[in-house]
């Protein structure tokens, strides 16, 4: 029997997520929720309905899992305690620092509820939350580094769109080679926010709009880019969409480590993504977790858990005896 899905947005995410569920045959996409006019949305999938929002607490004998396909600003904190009544609910919250408020939140009502309920799943947090804790596990006297890029950083990106005069922007988050390379070299180096990282942006003006108060705008950002080294270039609207329509992205993830009696012994372990589309990857990330959360539920689980709290085997498709058979 198929596990039925539900996709609750429609932007960048619930399309890779309606593209993720076509490609796993142990799964059926139901429905598309929206707070759109259901009649003006039109699906890549023949066979899901499109739904209003409003009627989601209907479905909740209809669907195994909900994938959650918000903002983590403002839609996240809300959606997901308020699902997880009706649902199994997978999200991609990824505001680091409200983490342990989201999970305190989201776990009372799924308890309540006897759901079961994944949190920030993607792949930072997510897939490189998992490898700072299997390294750590492994080499406890050792040093974390992550690195994020080259790629679109898409809540910078709305930073810059965000200022008066600008019509449209990219930004791409570099990582300094030579600090990544100190890393790989089992240095250890301290390094600030600034050695590990540049900013580079790419923005269309409105016209008339003043470049260089645009630029220094962007560049004193507090949170933002006030900490990098950044540089700016203006282009044009045809230039933006010829060379920085897609969204890919990707990372590092190290930990420099040393055993032995005499710690003589040093070790390096690194974990690498490059991604052609940010979205679309997160995406096929939520999906094996929403096969992890029905797997969990079956089981009896309920409350909130994370990537930490999901045996590898419940995402995969295939059963026990296959894994061991080809995997192991």
């Amino acid at each position: 029997m198929s596990i039925r899905v539900g996709i609750m947005g429609y932007g960048n995410l619930g399309r890779g997520v309606e593209c993720a569920v076509a490609q796993n045959p142990d799964m059926e996409l139901k429905a598309v929720f929206t707070r759109r006019n259901p009649e003006d949305l039109h699906i890549w999938s023949e066979t899901a309905e499109v739904v209003s929002a409003s009627k989601l607490a209907d479905w909740k004998d209809e669907l195994d899992v909900l994938i959650l396909c918000g903002g983590s600003a403002t839609d996240l904190p809300k959606q997901t305690p308020e699902y997880a009544k009706y649902f199994n609910v997978i999200d991609s919250f990824d505001t680091h620092a409200q983490i342990p408020k989201h999970f305190a939140d989201v776990d009372a009502e799924a308890k309540k509820s006897g759901r079961v309920a994944i949190i920030s799943v993607g792949w930072d947090p997510g897939l490189f939350s998992l490898n700072r804790m299997y390294a750590g596990a492994i080499l406890p006297e050792g040093k974390d580094y992550t690195f994020w890029g080259k790629g679109v950083s898409q809540g910078h990106s709305d930073a810059i769109r965000r200022i008066k005069g600008v019509k449209d922007a990219r930004q791409y988050t570099i990582p300094v080679e030579s600090a990544l390379e100190a890393v790989r070299a089992g240095k250890n180096p301290e390094l600030t926010t600034r050695e590990k990282h540049t900013r580079e942006c790419f923005v269309v003006l409105e016209e008339g709009a003043d470049p260089a108060k645009i630029e220094e705008e962007i560049t004193t950002m507090p949170n933002y880019f006030a900490d990098y080294d950044t540089t700016v270039h203006f282009i044009t609207e045809e230039e933006m969409q010829q060379y920085h329509s897609r969204l890919p992205h990707g990372g590092f993830v190290l930990r420099s480590g040393v055993t032995g009696r005499e710690k003589e012994n040093h070790h390096l372990i690194e974990y690498t993504l490059k991604l052609d589309s940010n979205p679309e990857f997160t995406s096929s990330v939520l999906v094996a977790y929403a096969r992890a959360a029905y797997r969990m539920s079956q089981e009896g689980l309920s409350g909130c858990k994370t990537v930490f709290d999901v045996a590898p085997a419940y995402l995969s498709a295939k059963s026990g005896e296959e894994l061991r058979a080809t995997l192991l």
